[in-house]
């Protein structure tokens, strides 16, 4: 098969699981492109491209909702987008933080998975200010290195921590995902990094998964079901991080 055309049918699949729990995919198509032999260089901003163009839709149909609320989603965006844009500039050796970053995602995947029902609600964001925005800073520092949306970080905080529901937990950080990968984007693009000839057809792809993703998410299941999908994000993602980098 024609590698861009697969690359679209797995950005279709990633962006239907990640988007029925408030994630773009940034992870998953980074795995995908690894896989299929994408030049490293331009890995990242493709992936944050498809991720901005994601997150779009995905923030509007969780707001739309009712799940995504401005109060609730700034604090975190005050911290992360400087930090992502930093993120998004530096190169560094990823030997030790990315197993370790993997590493925590798998722990946090395994709460879910085996204990999908506990603490499986749908209450709003209380997040205390200070810790919200020290907790934003540290993720965006981590998407703009990894050069992903953050939302693999942030809605485990969330729901561990207590502070938010599990639907509310996926409208806030899809919206967190769209600020932090557009911040990252532009200190990608800052770099004069190339994009690929298919990435229209890719950010089709994408918007398509996203659409029925983000339908199942908010209308069709139930908030345990989406802590157990949440878990296989996090497996995804962790496994990305610690096998292919």
């Amino acid at each position: 098969m024609n590698p861009d055309l697969l690359l679209a049918l797995l950005f279709l699949a990633a962006a239907i699981l990640y988007a029925s729990v408030g994630h773009a995919g940034a992870s998953a198509y980074l795995a995908a492109m690894a896989l299929v032999g994408v030049a490293p260089e331009v890995m990242r901003p493709t992936a944050l491209v498809l991720n901005v163009a994601v997150a779009v839709l995905v923030t509007f149909q969780f707001w739309r909702a009712g799940f995504v609320h401005l109060r609730a989603v700034l604090p975190f965006v005050a911290g992360s987008i400087p930090m992502a844009l930093l993120g998004g500039f530096l190169i560094l050796p990823a030997e030790i933080y990315k197993p370790l970053v993997g590493a925590i995602l798998l722990v946090a995947a395994a709460r879910f998975l085996l204990r999908p029902s506990a603490g499986a609600s749908d209450d709003p964001v209380h997040a205390p200010l200070v810790a919200a925005v020290a907790v934003g800073a540290g993720i965006g520092l981590l998407a703009g290195l990894t050069g992903t949306g953050g939302g693999i970080f942030l809605t485990p905080i969330l729901l561990i921590a207590g502070w938010s529901g599990t639907r509310h937990a996926a409208g806030t950080s899809a919206a967190f995902i769209l600020a932090t990968s557009m911040a990252g984007l532009v200190g990608q693009l800052q770099r004069g990094v190339a994009l690929p000839d298919a990435v229209p057809l890719w950010v089709a792809a994408a918007l398509v998964g996203a659409v029925i993703g983000t339908e199942l998410g908010t209308r069709r299941l139930n908030s345990t079901v989406l802590r157990q999908l949440l878990g296989v994000v996090l497996v995804i993602a962790g496994l990305k991080l610690i096998f292919i980098g």
